[in-house]
């Protein structure tokens, strides 16, 4: 497998590519504070070459987002379009309604339900299937603490509807769970689970057709740049649609990726994706111009 391009800079290799796929949290913030020189190349990019699209694996409405963004300081124009994980598993809860599912995850994620048609069951003995967007309490909670309830739910052979497949992301510095890691646990104890999400199909088809109608004419993959952090979500997504990938090895992978002086080192870079048995065409530390 061909070892991915060390570079410093987006600004050199922008002109191969019309649009931008590029994930959030982890890239453009941490979930505390925004990165200013991300944003700043993201807007760069719109003004020179073409359409960001913003995908996220957020359980929540693109919408719903947007505010988080603003109030963590990522300008409006760093993005063309928005596409989120929440978006694209509201079709399969509304197929699913009205359920009624228990739906684990805190409040914060209740917009990802309205207009579907679900309706809630208080317990894992009362649901038609099983919602997830998270643990109840992120700061506390790890996927241990749900083993009981997931097994009578696999017991009574719940499917679960897993809103982020990410299993974990940086909150400032330390990293916590997320839906996919309590998806992998249903899946260790046997159960059933379906996801949109990145790396799943249905968030790109959106993305890409999105992107489309922002270029304003048909998209040539090649020149479809995916930029992200997680090598089990943004990495193997965008193999997955034939897109080529700048990893941004600084995110959630940190230190595994850097030398004694916090540089990138080519070789963990390669181990890292090898081992995942996925490429990328360009690393770079952090996403700046």
């Amino acid at each position: 497998m061909t070892a991915p391009q060390i570079i410093d800079r987006l600004g050199p290799i922008a002109d191969r590519y019309d649009v931008l796929l590029c994930d959030v949290w982890g890239v453009i913030h941490n979930g505390r504070e925004s990165f200013p020189e991300a944003c700043a190349a993201l807007v760069r990019f719109r003004q020179e070459r073409g359409p960001v699209v913003l995908i996220s694996n957020s359980p929540r409405p693109s919408k719903d987002v947007v505010h988080q963004l603003r109030a963590l300081g990522v300008p409006d124009d760093a993005w063309s379009g928005f596409v989120t994980s929440g978006d694209a598993t509201r079709d399969a809860l509304a197929e699913r309604a009205p359920g009624p599912a228990w739906a684990v995850g805190p409040a914060r994620d209740a917009p990802l339900y309205e207009g579907t048609g679900v309706e809630y069951a208080e317990t894992p003995e009362e649901a038609a299937f099983v919602s997830c967007t998270g643990p109840f309490d992120d700061e506390k909670d790890t996927p241990e603490d749900y083993r009981s309830r997931f097994e009578i739910c696999v017991a009574r052979d719940l499917e679960m509807v897993c809103a982020n497949p990410d299993r974990v992301v940086q909150r400032g510095e330390k990293l916590i769970y997320c839906a996919g890691a309590l998806a992998d646990l249903y899946v260790e104890l046997g159960g059933r689970v379906t996801m949109a999400g990145k790396p799943f199909s249905p968030i790109y088809q959106s993305a890409l057709s999105g992107a489309a109608t922002l270029l304003g004419r048909p998209l040539d993959t090649a020149r479809v740049l995916a930029v992200g952090d997680g090598i089990p979500t943004d990495v193997l997504g965008a193999n997955n649609q034939g897109l080529p990938v700048l990893f941004v090895a600084a995110g959630i992978h940190g230190r595994e990726a850097e030398d004694a002086e916090g540089r990138l080192d080519p070789a963990k870079v390669e181990a890292l994706l090898g081992k995942a048995e996925v490429k990328a065409d360009w690393a770079i530390r952090d996403l700046v111009w």
